[in-house]
C-alpha cells in the first residue's frame, strides 16, 4: 500500500477519536493527555503525507512514461509475430487464430468495425525472415505507415505523412491571418491597424474506401507457413500500395476516389505552371526553388523533395551544357540531393511536382482508417478448391498548406 493511503486512513482514524473526546463535557487527565498526543500526531501526519505525494507523484510519472512505452513497444513487438497465414485459414478452412494473431485481431475489432478479420497495416510491410515452423518474423524496422505500405512509394519520398485515425475524421487548423508588425511614426503613435487571427481547416473523412483482390489456390494453401506468408504479405502489399501511391498524387476527387496532389491543385491552393513553351532543363526546376525562397518556405535548395517522370529524368541527364560535359541532371543534384529525388509514371506525362517541410508541416497527408479489413469469397472459385480474398482499406487525402507544393506540366 502506498505510504501517502497509510497515512490518510491514520488521519481518518485520529480525526474520528479526537471528535469523540472533543464531545466529552468533563474529560479525565488521560482523555486530556491522549487529545495532544493525537493532535500533534496528527500535525506531523500532514508534513509526511504532503511529502508522500511528492514522492509518489514523481513515481506515478516515471511509472506512466515507462508504461507508455513499454505499451508502443509490447504492440510493435506483437504485430512482428502476426501471421497472415493464420488468417488465410481461417477464412477458407474456419481453423481459430491463436497466439498474438488472435490478439491483435480482437484488440482491432474492440475499436472498429470489420466485416472480415481486421489485419494492421504494420503486418504487410517486408520482413527480413518469414514466419517459419520454429520461429517468428522480425520487422525490417520501424517506419511510417505510408512507408510499411510500400518503401518505394514516390509520395513518401516527397514527405507525404501518413495518418491512422481510429474512427471519425481528422482536422488541422492553419493560420491564415495573425499579427501584424509595424513601426511607430511617432513617440507614442500607433504601430498600425491589427489583423484578426484566422485559421482554415484540412480535413482527412473517411469516405473512400479501397480494395484489392487476391487469389489463393488450393496448392498454396496446403504450403508451409513461409511460401503462403510471403505470397499474401507481397501481393496485398503490392496491390494496396500502387494504387494507394497512385491516388495520392493522381485522385480524382471522383467515382470513391480521393482528389490527389496533382489533379487536386487549383482546390489545394497549389501554384500549377505550365511549361509548354519552356526547355527542360534545371533552369526551370531553379525558378521554383527561388519561388519557395522568397515565400519563405525554405531556406537551401536541399530542402527541396522532387518527383518526376523517367522521360523528363532522361531529357535532363541527355542535355549538355554548351561547350562541357556537364548535364542539366548534374546541375540539379549539385543543389537537390539525388535521395530526395523520385522517378515516376504516376505524375503523368511531362509532370513534376516539388515539395517542401515548412515548420515540422507534411506537404499532404493520407489518412488511413483502421487496418485492412479481409474480406473472403469461397464460392467464387469453389470448383477449384480456391480461395478469393478482398482487402478494404478506407484512406483520404489532403494538403494543408498549397504554398509547400509546386508543380511543373507539360513539358516539351
Amino acid at each position: 500500500m502506498l505510504e501517502s493511503v497509510k497515512l490518510q486512513k491514520r488521519q481518518s482514524t485520529i480525526r474520528q477519536t479526537l471528535a469523540a473526546l472533543a464531545a466529552k463535557e468533563s474529560p479525565d487527565e488521560n482523555e486530556i493527555r491522549s487529545m495532544g498526543e493525537l493532535d500533534a500526531e496528527y500535525t506531523t501526519n500532514e508534513v509526511r503525507y504532503r511529502a508522500a505525494l511528492i514522492a509518489e507523484d514523481d513515481e506515478r510519472r516515471d511509472a506512466k512514461n515507462d508504461l507508455e512505452t513499454r505499451s508502443d513497444q509490447e504492440w510493435s513487438d506483437m504485430v512482428a509475430k502476426f501471421e497472415l497465414r493464420q488468417v488465410a485459414l481461417n477464412l477458407d478452412e474456419g481453423r481459430a487464430l491463436d497466439g498474438e494473431t488472435a490478439e491483435i485481431v480482437q484488440e482491432m475489432r474492440s475499436t472498429g468495425g470489420y466485416r472480415g478479420v481486421p489485419v494492421p497495416f504494420e503486418a504487410l510491410e517486408q520482413r527480413a525472415g518469414e514466419t517459419v515452423s520454429t520461429g517468428t518474423p522480425d520487422p525490417m524496422n520501424t517506419r511510417p505507415i505510408i512507408e510499411r505500405l510500400f518503401p518505394a512509394s514516390v509520395a513518401a519520398r516527397l514527405g507525404v505523412q501518413s495518418i491512422n485515425v481510429t474512427q471519425g475524421s481528422e482536422a488541422w487548423p492553419v493560420a491564415t491571418s495573425g499579427a501584424v508588425a509595424g513601426w511607430a511614426a511617432t513617440e507614442g503613435g500607433s504601430i498600425g491597424d491589427a489583423s484578426a487571427f484566422a485559421t482554415a481547416e484540412a480535413t482527412l473523412s473517411p469516405d473512400q474506401t479501397l480494395g484489392a483482390h487476391m487469389r489463393i489456390t488450393r496448392k498454396a494453401m496446403k504450403q508451409s507457413g513461409a511460401g503462403l506468408e510471403a505470397a499474401i504479405r507481397r501481393d496485398m502489399a503490392a496491390a494496396i500500395g500502387a494504387e494507394l501511391d497512385r491516388a495520392v498524387l493522381n485522385g480524382s476527387g471522383a467515382s470513391g476516389q480521393p482528389l490527389g496532389i496533382v489533379t487536386g491543385a487549383a482546390t489545394y491552393g497549389i501554384t500549377s505552371t505550365d511549361m509548354s513553351a519552356a526547355a527542360v532543363s534545371w533552369a526551370a526546376f531553379r525558378a521554383e526553388v527561388v519561388a519557395f525562397m522568397e515565400a519563405n518556405a525554405i531556406s537551401a535548395a536541399s530542402a527541396i523533395r522532387l518527383g518526376l517522370t523517367p522521360a523528363l529524368w532522361s531529357d535532363l541527364d541527355d542535355t549538355l551544357v554548351s561547350g562541357t560535359a556537364v548535364s542539366e541532371w548534374d546541375r540539379m543534384v549539385k543543389h537537390i540531393p539525388q535521395s530526395n529525388i523520385a522517378t515516376t509514371n504516376t505524375l503523368g506525362a511531362g509532370t513534376a511536382i516539388l515539395t517542401a517541410n515548412v515548420g515540422g508541416m507534411a506537404p499532404a497527408f493520407v489518412g488511413l482508417w483502421g487496418g485492412v479489413d479481409v474480406i473472403r469469397d469461397v464460392y467464387s472459385d469453389a470448383q477449384s478448391g480456391g480461395l478469393r480474398l478482398t482487402g478494404l482499406v478506407t484512406a483520404d487525402v489532403t494538403v494543408a498548406r498549397g504554398l509547400q507544393t509546386r508543380i511543373l506540366t507539360n513539358f516539351g
